[in-house]
């Protein structure tokens, strides 16, 4: 039996997550000063959707926090109590962040619903003036975040939001010009509602992903079945057990597997060296953990069928 185990630690630094502080840090200064405007001009002039989606942003300035406070953790040493550091910190963060996102955006339904049966009166250019403000604010802090929003799912949570919110800003900048046109007052909590189904729409995706996640589901875009094939077809390689992909946090994939060599066998070095520039050239998995087994030893490993020790 020959058995050997690597870990690719060189892919790993490569892969690095993206420096996003500024970027946390004006985001979250622009948008306490935001709410702090919504919240003013909309409690002055009576208008649950300003102060709706002020109470929306200060979820946002709580969700920039976590998404900061995740990044942050995720790039902590590894120790010899946490051998893999705090990685699954970011995807804990979005986790919660969709959470409360749609918290909010339950209740804030919830609010609109009964302003319907009662419309009131409100103040359509003070509310169009304080929406075009948020299309500033909340449109540049997602352009900070637009470059990392691909491959983490941190950074995507809080791009997601940002655009999100420059949209819903655009919706009660349109609302306010139709309630000044037509005099219809029902306008303002119509808009409530549009900006609580916009948001839980682009949440909902969210949540499942960084929920599927925290339960070690195979991440997005890694088809697991084309892994195994890509292992199988390396030369050298006669089969392929106890295979395993997630995600360690939500920039970084990890992969172990036992690898069962052909006979007679061939350099094991190389069977590791290609398998492991497969993986991260076709599927971005960077932490790559191997089991190399002769045919005799595989037929003995507890592992095989996947059920665990024998």
């Amino acid at each position: 039996m020959e058995n050997e185990h690597h870990h690719d630690q060189g892919y790993d630094h490569a892969h690095a997550p993206e420096e996003f502080n500024l970027a946390f840090a004006i985001g979250i200064a622009l948008n306490i000063a935001f709410v702090g405007i919504e919240a003013f001009y909309g409690w002055r002039i009576n208008s649950l959707a300003l102060l709706a989606d002020a109470g929306h942003n200060l979820s946002d300035v709580a969700g920039l926090v976590l998404a900061w406070g995740g990044a942050l953790a995720g790039k902590r040493r590894a120790s010899a109590r946490y051998t893999y550091g705090f990685r699954r910190a970011s995807i804990l963060a979005a986790f919660i962040n969709a959470v409360l996102l749609l918290l909010a955006m339950g209740s804030l339904g919830w609010e609109a619903a009964e302003r319907l049966q009662s419309p009131q009166v409100t103040q359509g250019w003070t509310i169009m003036a304080v929406a075009v403000v948020g299309i500033v604010v909340n449109g540049a802090t997602a352009l900070m975040f637009m470059r990392g929003a691909h491959g983490d799912l941190n950074i995507r949570g809080a791009f997601l939001h940002m655009a999100g919110d420059a949209l819903v800003s655009l919706g009660v900048v349109i609302g306010g010009a139709l309630y000044l046109w037509q005099g219809w007052a029902w306008m303002d909590p119509v808009m409530s509602l549009a900006i609580a189904t916009v948001i839980v729409l682009g949440t909902w995706g969210l949540f499942k992903q960084s929920l599927h996640l925290l339960f070690d589901g195979v991440p997005a875009g890694v088809d697991l079945q084309a892994v195994r094939q890509a292992l199988l077809s390396l030369n050298g390689v006669a089969d392929v057990h106890d295979l395993h992909v997630w995600a360690m946090g939500t920039s970084d994939i990890a992969l172990t597997a036992h690898l069962v060599l052909a006979d007679p066998a061939p350099d094991p070095s190389a069977v590791l060296h290609q398998a492991e520039h497969q993986l991260h050239a076709r599927f971005e998995i960077c932490h790559v953990t191997l089991q190399i087994e002769s045919p005799a030893y595989a037929l003995q490993c507890g592992l095989r069928s996947g059920v665990g020790c024998a």
